[in-house]
């Protein structure tokens, strides 16, 4: 509870409105890029319900289509080859709790139908049965696709999405809230360093610094896997900027690194002559600019070309034009 009040205002907002739902048994979508926290949302809303049920999660991205109407309706013995006993579904073992279908999107007509179906009816059938299963379900669903273009487009099922669109909740991704980014670093810190049984570590205000100013287009899920990498792997108490891996940023401070141990060519950088009458030398300028980022990237990469146009943001074939161009081959 204490890290939910401690964050931005648009979170605690978002879970004050979780707070407000999870009396009721309306139907909660709630929409967000890939790891922004859905399910963790989800799971909040339920512990705050009064259901006594369980909490039950299935990813409807995760499973074949013909093993996931399974999956979540369950089926007879000998409804198929393998079905040697009969086992219930998803929708069967949150009875009396709460269903959370993760990527709700990626459903195919034939299981969108059957979803509907369900809804409508408050029962499920098995496969291989023709005798309904009353259900008494709390429906929580997510996706990271805009669920009204793929209606537009003829993918979605218009009635299954005001079926689910009743309370629609958006979670930000985290490059919108980066003033919660320290917060949540420490937090997974602390929690991994405890699961972990390993002393205690902080961050370095450097190391701060960077992780606020990394994009995280993996969003929460990235933040906590890079910081499990980090405590595994790092043999220091105060973990800095060299003990992080931020792919496309990591490089980039390595290189402002480096620009610090050369202090002409980064006088020469940070002080650009201004356009005189008599002009100035544009492309002898330029040049050396390049070939200095091109020796700094080879040497980062220690001489592996590809790595090195990564950095720069180049395909390696025109990398290695430049390096040609220069005679640094």
């Amino acid at each position: 509870m204490y890290l939910l009040e401690t964050l931005n205002s648009q979170m605690k907002k978002i879970y004050e409105l979780a707070r407000k739902v999870a009396h009721s048994s309306s139907t909660v979508l709630l929409l967000g890029e890939s790891g922004t926290g859905k399910e963790v949302l989800a799971k909040y809303i339920h512990f705050c319900s009064q259901r006594k049920g369980p909490f039950v999660a299935i990813n409807c991205a995760a499973i074949p289509e013909e093993l996931l109407e399974a999956e979540l309706f369950g089926y007879e013995k000998g409804a198929f080859t393998g079905a040697i006993k009969s086992k219930p579904g998803k929708f069967e073992i949150a009875n009396g709790g709460t269903i959370f279908l993760d990527e709700i999107g990626d459903l195919s007509p034939k299981l969108q139908a059957k979803l509907l179906r369900a809804l409508q009816e408050k029962q499920v059938e098995r496969l291989g049965s023709d005798h309904p299963v009353k259900i008494e379900v709390r429906i929580l669903a997510a996706t990271n696709k805009d669920l009204e273009k793929e209606v537009k487009s003829g993918r979605f099922r218009e009635d299954l999405f005001f079926r689910l669109n009743v309370i629609p909740i958006k979670l930000p991704p985290l490059r919108e809230r980066k003033e919660d980014i320290p917060l949540l670093a420490q937090f997974f810190l602390k929690k991994i360093c405890e699961r972990e049984k390993i002393e205690e570590k902080t961050f370095s205000p450097e190391a701060i610094e960077a992780l606020m100013k990394y994009p995280w287009p993996g969003n929460i899920r990235e933040l906590e896997n890079l910081i499990e990498r980090t405590v595994i792997l790092s043999e220091n108490n105060i973990i800095d900027v060299n003990d992080l891996y931020l792919p496309y940023m990591n490089s980039s401070i390595k290189i402002r690194e480096s620009l610090t141990e050369d202090k002409n060519m980064l006088l020469k950088f940070i002080s650009l002559p201004e356009i005189s009458e008599k002009g100035i030398e544009l492309n002898s300028l330029l040049k050396d600019i390049e070939i200095y980022y091109l020796k700094k990237a080879l040497e980062i990469s220690k001489g592996v070309k590809s790595k090195a146009a990564k950095l720069l943001n180049l395909n390696r074939t025109t990398f290695i034009e430049k390096l040609k161009k220069y005679n640094l081959v």
